[in-house]
């Protein structure tokens, strides 16, 4: 009897383990735009017109002002694209922001230096993170559930516009 009770425990466990997962499916309406305002630190998801979620979010360590150069601590600012996912972030989930666009380049070019890169909308901060409001390298960070939620509800090629 004991055995059959430890069999019955350990499948228990198994199911349990199997169900818990970071992604969720998503089946409402499709997010076709991404707004980001800085200054306000919010991000909305969007089906045409209608709000769908809004979150609070957490940007670059330095948030005033547009990403010129890489390692300015800044987000940027303009209009890009979701253009690739990371299920395997070291921010939990992460989905790209297409920065830097034809724009980005020439500013940094004309500056005499890099625009950066590998820009995301990803989790929240790890032990060991910087602290404060405002911590990523130039990113968006939301936590970690919230993540779940939009991995899950936008799609590669949705449009985002960041606004100061």
């Amino acid at each position: 009897m004991k055995i059959i009770k430890a069999i019955l425990l350990v499948a228990l466990v198994g199911l349990i383990g199997a169900c818990a997962t970071k992604f969720e499916s998503y089946n409402g309406p499709e997010v076709t735009r991404i707004l980001v305002y800085k200054e306000r630190h919010r991000m909305y998801l969007l089906h045409n017109d209608k709000v769908l979620k809004r979150y609070h979010i957490e940007l670059g360590f330095a948030p005033i002002g547009d990403k010129q150069v890489e390692r300015d601590g800044k987000t940027p600012e303009g209009e890009y694209f979701i253009d690739r996912r990371n299920p395997n972030s070291a921010f939990y989930l992460s989905i790209g922001i297409s920065y830097p666009n034809a724009a980005d380049r020439a500013e940094a070019k004309a500056l005499g230096q890099s625009p950066g890169g590998d820009i995301f909308i990803h989790g929240a901060r790890r032990p060991g993170d910087p602290k404060g409001a405002d911590w990523t390298a130039g990113c968006i960070s939301v936590s970690n559930r919230q993540m779940e939620d939009i991995y899950a509800m936008v799609k590669n090629g949705t449009r985002i516009s960041i606004y100061p």
